[in-house]
């Protein structure tokens, strides 16, 4: 049996752990919350490394990147120096493949059971700079795109609509971001477990489709998200029902739901690297699609209300 284990320095309320099998490998998922405490993070993965087959960084990304510019954290970096023996993955090497795949599953199933596209649809992803990944499908997919980075990330009443915009505010804001606590950035440990406090309405009323982290997007989420649609990742089974009792129209998760929980990119990612037979520093874009498609791994669309 395959070990893939997600050390996150989110919430531990979100743990989960499943047994699935893919290819005829049997593999233990598990995912587990350190509440914030980064310090007692880098101490696991030390403790456990060598005694899992693979890592999935949760919570945190070793780089983000815009186009093919890349800028690695400082804070994360230290996971790297930690873990010598098993392989690990934050994501990064899947994401963009997953998030393309479930917009191209979200076009299919909206052309054959509503004779909808997505097509001109308004969207709002919540920060570009931080999953430019997910903004280049929203943007190849045809949706009239708003970018919240000034609003999500910086907290300013700004909307971007020009992805030339998000580029020039990449290269200027992550050589700097980049460099300071991760924790600055995004809401980590029990921060995730607060009620959303919804803000931001005009933009998420006008937006049919939300596309981005989830913790983001729960955050400041209005109370009714009648026939509106969610592309993100990591979501559990409490926070399906919550989704549900607001009127989500549908939800879709990049990754497939396990006994109720959709795992994050990281923890994907940990799985195919455990799958493969060869070292991590041979595998390539190329190794991750063509497993993929072979599994298949395929995205979770949910209507929750008809």
């Amino acid at each position: 049996m395959k070990k893939i284990l997600s050390i996150s320095v989110g919430s531990s309320s979100r743990d989960h752990t499943a047994r699935h099998t893919f290819l005829s490998e049997e593999c233990e998922i598990s995912r587990q919350g350190t509440d914030g405490d980064f310090e007692k993070a880098i101490q696991r993965y030390a403790d456990l490394d060598g005694k899992v087959d693979a890592f999935g960084v949760g919570g945190l990304e070793f780089y983000l990147r815009i186009d093919q510019k890349r800028w690695y954290f400082r804070d994360v970096a230290r996971i790297r120096r930690v873990v010598m023996v098993s392989k690990i993955g934050d994501g990064n090497g899947v994401k963009g493949i997953l998030e393309r795949r479930a917009f191209q599953a979200l076009e299919k199933h909206l052309n054959e059971k509503e004779n909808k596209t997505l097509q001109g649809m308004p969207a709002l992803i919540t920060t570009a700079v931080e999953r430019f990944g997910m903004a280049e499908a929203m943007m190849d997919a045809g949706l009239d795109l708003t970018f919240g980075d000034f609003m999500f990330a910086l907290g300013l009443p700004i909307a971007v609509r020009k992805v030339s915009t998000v580029r020039l505010l990449g290269h200027l804001l992550l050589p700097i971001i980049t460099q300071m606590p991760f924790s600055w950035f995004y809401a980590l440990g029990s921060e995730q477990d607060k009620p959303p406090q919804p803000k931001w309405d005009k933009y998420y009323k006008q937006a049919t489709v939300l596309g981005g982290d989830f913790i983001q997007i729960r955050q400041y989420m209005p109370n009714d998200l009648a026939g509106k649609i969610i592309v993100t990742n990591t979501t559990t089974s409490k926070n399906v029902d919550e989704l549900k009792k607001r009127n989500l129209h549908i939800l879709v998760t990049t990754t497939p739901r396990l006994e109720g929980h959709s795992f994050g990119t990281n923890v994907m990612e940990a799985t195919l690297l455990a799958l493969m037979d060869k070292p991590q520093s041979e595998v390539t874009d190329k190794d991750f699609l063509d497993l993929i498609e072979q599994i298949p791994l395929e995205p979770n669309i949910e209507v929750l209300n008809p």
